[in-house]
């Protein structure tokens, strides 16, 4: 069971630790210092949701119904296009970038829905939570859960990392002009992902 659960704990990791929406999206949070508790948890609650569900062999069910994944993916492109031109505008507008110093105008539901999107409106995470965490964790036999459980620890951990351990960049994003680099930086990965589903299938 200890080895399961081990093995569950890497292979989230492995599959989160990586620059996506998702994590961009808490570390510009952190950064401004914004909402970071709902956010971290909807992403752990969320992750938590459908990697339980692929262990309960929801994978499957998933794998067998590609025109839902095919709505869902190009409902995720439109909105990964609209957030990456948002992100643009604000680069292009430091007058419009605020320094790290306490919490925005956004409200905790427009942080939620935003986050709630970033995470549900991408393909990819049902293919990588269901599908292969959820592969994963039956071949496992009788300690299916508790890889389950060692890969919603991975994402329990992770999230509060990136979103709290993200204020002590509050000193560099202290000017408009990182500002305006991170809010590009995040407008062209937002273009990328979304061509990635666009034309990547």
């Amino acid at each position: 069971m200890i080895l399961s659960y081990l093995a569950g704990l890497g292979a989230s990791l492995g599959l989160i630790i990586a620059i996506g929406a998702q994590n961009a999206y808490v570390l510009r949070q952190g950064i401004k210092r914004e909402w970071i508790l709902p956010v971290v948890l909807v992403c752990a609650a969320s992750d938590a949701v459908l990697i339980f569900s692929g262990v309960a062999g929801i994978g499957a069910a998933v794998q067998s119904a590609p025109m839902l994944l095919q709505v869902v993916r190009w409902v995720g492109v439109a909105f990964l296009v609209t957030y990456g031109f948002f992100a643009a505008k604000r680069a292009l507008r430091p007058g419009s970038l605020r320094a790290a110093e306490g919490r925005g105008n956004g409200t905790m539901w427009a942080a939620v829905a935003t986050v709630l999107a970033l995470t549900w409106l991408n393909p990819h995470v049902y293919l990588d939570t269901l599908v292969l965490l959820g592969s994963l964790a039956n071949a496992q036999g009788d300690g299916r859960w508790a890889f389950g459980f060692g890969a919603v620890t991975a994402s329990a951990l992770w999230f509060p990392l990136l979103g709290y351990g993200a204020r002590s960049l509050s000193g560099f994003f202290a000017r408009p002009a990182a500002w305006r680099f991170l809010d590009g930086f995040v407008a062209v990965l937002m273009a990328s992902l979304a061509a990635m589903l666009a034309f990547g299938g």
